[in-house]
């Protein structure tokens, strides 16, 4: 039997020239009894941590500034609109913090003379609604008796409404609510003012901050961004002066109609009209229409109907006549691609990037637009479209009025049992 060792395993034999004989290599995957951990694990350790620790911040970070990251992001496309009037002033000899601030003071004064005529009108409404309350409330218990057969009375209706539990609840939920309210009021403020600021900085030293900016690119680079720049602001600005345009045509439009049917308030809801129909995309036509209509049902329902009426058809008209030849020089997309970036801009930032969406675009497309090479198309009918024997089917190229009427004539005079008739020349030679 071979002799075996401590741990059970049979032992070697010694070597005849009086050395011990090399061992066994251990197994793969054995660490020896010396073996050290890789200097290199701890720092790759350390490195991973370091950068899951770092992300995390970061992503923390991004979390707590996201609403300044998006009022310093309006501000700047609010400085882009204002550059070429702040320029323009720059140019005539006023300083450009001067030309700026009076900017923002036109723009103030007319957004406050706005709410103030908007807060007014709806603050008349209410309390003309409060003091007709009691006729309504009349009308109503009279309607009821009459077709009911009840004996309701006003006093009983009033005394119900003031004893009942949902009131009483509806009272202190409204009074929790004011608190809320308040908050976001002047949390809006607030956020008013910062984006004012940015942009008011932004406008200003619009100069300083592309040197700034340019200073740490190469040449090549800095050419690149200014003209990425000039391009913004060519397209923000056209953008939004183009949407005040139409505004302005909306209103006066909505105005002639508010006046003729004695509407009151008439100026005031034609501005809202305006601004808001032109600066909240998709929604704003509808959003826009339905306080005039509002107004005007108060006066007489018919009143209201016309105005749905009136909206509608003006909607078109701006959509397919006006909109296309005051935007193809100043924003010049299609729109479908103008569709898609506001419920891009929608989904990304809200209400925020509706607003952005379409300049932002315009932006990118006209500086992506310098290095796309295009080529002539080739003449194929699948490219061209259908074409007819007259060529491509186009405004003015189908047959006119006349033609159709002869056509439908001369079916007519094919049908089953009809008798010919000659045609003018004929019938004018047989006479003489």
């Amino acid at each position: 039997m071979a002799p075996t060792d401590e741990t059970g395993q049979a032992a070697r034999p010694a070597s005849p020239f009086g050395t011990t004989p090399p061992g066994r290599p251990p197994a793969e995957g054995a660490a020896g009894p010396n073996a050290r951990m890789p200097r290199w694990l701890p720092r790759a350790m350390v490195l991973a941590l370091t950068l899951i620790a770092v992300f995390q911040l970061g992503s923390w970070a991004f979390h707590q500034l996201t609403g300044l990251l998006i009022n310093v992001l309006i501000a700047f496309f609010l400085a882009l609109a204002v550059e070429p009037a702040v320029s323009w002033m720059a140019v005539r000899g006023m300083r450009r913090g001067l030309a700026t601030g009076l900017v923002f003071l036109a723009v103030m004064i007319a957004a406050a003379g706005f709410v103030t005529l908007l807060s007014s009108m709806l603050a008349g409404q209410m309390v003309k609604m409060v003091e007709d309350f009691p006729e309504y409330l009349d009308s109503v218990i009279n309607w009821i008796n009459g077709h009911f057969h009840t004996e309701l009375r006003r006093v009983d209706v009033q005394e119900g409404l003031l004893r009942s539990d949902w009131l009483r609840n509806y009272v202190q939920n409204s009074a929790t609510g004011v608190l809320d309210v308040s908050a976001q009021v002047i949390g809006g403020l607030f956020q008013l003012l910062t984006i004012t600021l940015f942009s008011f900085y932004f406008a200003a030293d619009g100069p300083r901050l592309r040197r700034a900016l340019c200073s740490v690119l190469p040449p090549a680079r800095q050419a690149e961004v200014l003209r990425a720049w000039e391009i913004a602001v060519k397209k923000t600005g056209g953008y939004l002066y183009s949407r005040g345009l139409m505004a302005l045509i909306s209103g006066i439009a909505h105005f002639i109609l508010l006046q003729i049917l004695d509407v009151p308030y008439a100026p005031v809801l034609a501005v809202w009209v305006g601004l808001v129909s032109q600066f909240i995309p998709t929604i704003g036509t509808y959003l826009a229409g339905a306080l005039p209509m509002l107004i005007a049902f108060t006066v007489d329902p018919w009143y209201a109907l016309w105005v749905l009426i009136f909206v509608v058809v003006y909607q078109q008209f701006e959509n397919y006549m006006l909109q296309p030849k005051l935007t193809s020089k100043t924003v010049d997309i299609h729109p479908a691609v103008a569709f898609g970036s506001v419920i891009a801009g929608t989904a990304l930032l809200g209400a925020v990037g509706a607003l952005i969406a379409i300049p932002a675009v315009a932006t990118l497309q006209a500086f992506l637009g310098a290095y796309v090479r295009r080529y002539d198309v080739t003449d194929d009918p699948r490219v061209q479209g259908p074409q007819g024997p007259r060529g491509p089917r186009g405004p003015g190229s189908g047959p006119g009025l006349l033609e159709r009427v002869q056509q439908v004539r001369n079916l007519w005079n094919r049908r089953p049992g009809a008798s010919p008739r000659p045609e003018a020349g004929e019938s004018g030679a047989g006479s003489s």
